[in-house]
C-alpha cells in the first residue's frame, strides 16, 4: 500500500517557513507562476479569436470580454508571483553565478510580461464597454505579452530542472556545481544503498 502514497508531498511536518519564499521543499513562487502564464496565453487566443471572427459573430464578443477577465486575473497573481520570485532569488543565489545570471534574465522578461499586461488592462478598461469585439491593437499586444511570458516561462523551468534553484537549497549549494554546470551535464551517481 505504500506505493500509493502521497502523504510527504501534502505533509507540512518538519518543513520551516521562510517568509515569502514559502516552506523549505514547499516554495510559494512556482505554483504561484502557472496561472498568469496560462492567463496571458488564454488571454491571447481569446483576443485573436474574436478580433479575427470580427463583429458577425456574438461568441466574439464574449470571447473578449473572457479574455478581459482572464488578464485581471493573471496580472493580480503575476504580482504575487513577482514578489515571492524576488525573495527566493535575493535569498537564494549569490552575484556572479550562471544561476544568478539566468535569475536575472528570468526576473527581467516577466516583469516586463506583469508590466505591459498592466497596460493590456488599462487599454482594455477604455475599450471594454464601447468595442463590440476585440480591436486589433489589444490582440496583438496580447500576443505580445504571451510569447515573451512562454520565455520567460522556459527561464524559470530552467532554473529548477537545470541548476537546481531551491528556496530550500542554499546559496553555497547552487554555487557549488549546479550554478557552474546544468544538472543534465553531471555525471549520474548510483544511490546510497541502490543495488549494482
Amino acid at each position: 500500500m505504500r506505493k500509493f502514497s502521497v502523504r510527504p508531498t501534502l505533509t507540512m511536518k518538519g518543513r520551516t517557513l521562510k517568509g515569502l519564499r514559502g516552506w523549505s521543499g514547499k516554495p510559494l513562487h512556482p505554483p504561484l507562476t502557472d496561472l498568469p502564464i496560462a492567463a496571458y496565453i488564454l488571454g491571447a487566443v481569446f483576443d485573436v479569436s474574436s478580433a479575427v471572427a470580427g463583429r458577425d459573430h456574438t461568441w466574439a464578443r464574449e470571447l473578449w470580454h473572457a479574455g478581459a477577465f482572464v488578464f485581471v486575473g493573471g496580472a493580480a497573481v503575476s504580482v504575487l508571483a513577482a514578489l515571492t520570485g524576488l525573495w527566493d532569488a535575493w535569498k537564494s543565489s549569490e552575484a556572479g553565478t550562471q544561476a544568478r545570471r539566468t535569475i536575472n534574465a528570468h526576473a527581467t522578461i516577466m516583469v516586463t510580461v506583469t508590466v505591459l499586461a498592466l497596460a493590456d488592462i488599462a487599454w482594455r478598461l477604455s475599450d471594454y464597454r464601447t468595442e463590440p469585439v476585440t480591436p486589433v491593437g489589444i490582440a496583438v499586444l496580447s500576443v505580445v505579452i504571451a510569447l515573451p511570458a512562454s520565455v520567460g516561462a522556459m527561464f524559470g523551468g530552467s532554473l529548477v530542472y537545470d541548476y537546481g534553484s531551491s528556496p530550500s537549497r542554499p546559496p553555497a549549494a547552487i554555487r557549488c556545481g549546479t550554478s557552474l554546470r546544468p544538472m543534465w551535464s553531471r555525471p549520474v551517481r548510483p544511490m546510497r544503498g541502490a543495488m549494482t
